[in-house]
Parts: structure tokens; C-alpha cells; sequence
């Protein structure tokens, strides 16, 4: 999102169904009371505000989370281009836990990721996209060249660099979620794969590595 935020073309939004889910599910994340004040929680209205964004914007740039679309109606999603950013689960969940102490297969949302690819693969006026986190951060400029090639825009150097800041477009979450974000000031490897992955949680990575690899058919 914040390397879409630097192009001259794009407007980005960040996770626009948060307070949608958190009213779904029940779940309590941090800042949960003051995103639901602060959020739109009918998700009818929040595709109404995305299309009246896309009238004001050439691009628009929704940074959705899968575990997110948990009881919507998918079907929003069948003109757009869709792009499936995806990470070893490993690394998402030895990252959630400093968060969130007990994270589930939901939580970690790849399951739900390889179902909404499915929906758009049978569904989607265009194929989807998918880009693997390491092989990004490995090449940055090649596999964001490629990107906006598939997704059909322009490539812009000034989306490989920005001054470390929050973005205005940062949900009220962002406080607990985006401490590295708002430090950085491109991409960067992070030194994640010397962390162990606490015992408890071998069950859990097992069940979401099996979507990982189905999704990593993709790349």
C-alpha cells in the first residue's frame, strides 16, 4: 500500500471492511471499540463509497484483508483486478503473535486468500495477480515492473522509495500494527527466518502451509 501511495495516479485505501468484520465476527483487536466508531460497518455502503472513489480517481488501490470478506457478498469483486500478495506463513504467524497471543487458521487468513483467487478465477473479468512477499523484496523493481505491467498501469520509480511517516490514508489501527511500516523507507528484507516458530503453533502453520503452496501455484 505504501509504495501504491507514491504513485501519481493512484489513491490507495486501507482496509476498508475492518470494522465490517470486527462487527461480523466479534473478534476484539486492539483499538476495536474506536474502529467501529470510526469505520463504516454496512458493507453494502462500503462498495458504494469504493465506486464513488473510483469516479474521482484513475486508480484506485484497495488494500483488503482476506479474513476480512468473512460473509460478504464476493461478487464486488468480479470487475476488478485483483492482486494476492502472499507470505510464508511461518512469517505471518511469528509476526501476528507479537499482537495477537492465540492466532487460528482465520487469523492468518490464507485459506480465505486461496478461496476469494478461486471465486475470482471462476467469477473475475481478470485473471488474478499473484506476488510472493520474498521474491518482491528480493527484487523490488523487477517484480513491481511486472506487476503494474499485469495490472496495466504505468510503473513509477517513486513507488520503490518514501520518507518513513504514516500515511493520512492509515486506518486508526495503525498504531498497533504499522510501528516498521512508518519507519521504512522502501522495501527491506527483515530478519525473520532465524525466528522460532513456538511449538504450539506447528499445527497451525502445517494446516496454512497447504494453502500457501496452492496459492504459490499462481505466481
Amino acid at each position: 500500500m505504501y509504495s501504491f501511495a507514491q504513485h501519481s495516479q493512484v489513491k490507495v485505501v486501507d482496509e476498508p471492511f475492518y470494522a465490517y468484520y470486527l462487527l461480523e465476527t466479534g473478534m476484539d483487536h486492539p483499538g476495536r471499540e474506536e474502529i467501529i466508531a470510526k469505520m463504516e460497518g454496512d458493507p453494502r455502503i462500503i462498495v458504494e463509497q469504493i465506486h464513488e472513489l473510483h469516479e474521482k480517481h484513475e486508480v484506485v488501490f484497495i488494500k483488503n484483508m482476506a479474513h476480512h470478506h468473512v460473509g460478504l457478498d464476493w461478487s464486488y469483486l468480479n470487475g476488478m483486478k485483483n492482486m494476492f500478495l502472499i507470505r510464508d506463513p511461518k512469517h505471518i504467524i511469528t509476526s501476528y503473535i507479537k499482537i495477537i497471543e492465540e492466532p487460528t487458521l482465520p487469523d492468518i487468513g490464507l485459506k480465505e486468500e486461496f478461496e476469494l483467487l478461486e471465486h475470482v478465477v471462476k467469477y473475475g473479468a481478470h485473471a488474478p495477480v499473484v506476488i510472493e512477499s520474498n521474491q518482491t523484496l528480493g527484487d523490488p523493481e523487477g517484480q513491481l515492473r511486472k506487476l503494474c505491467s499485469k495490472l496495466e498501469i504505468e510503473f513509477q520509480p517513486t513507488m520503490l522509495k518514501w520518507e518513513p511517516h504514516q500515511l493520512e490514508e492509515d486506518g486508526v489501527w495503525a498504531k498497533y500494527w504499522y510501528n516498521n511500516v512508518h519507519g521504512s523507507t522502501g522495501f527491506a528484507k527483515q530478519q525473520v527466518k532465524e525466528r522460532n516458530l513456538p511449538a504450539q503453533f506447528h499445527g497451525l502453520y502445517e494446516e496454512s502451509l497447504s494453502y500457501y503452496e496452492k496459492l504459490l501455484a499462481y505466481v
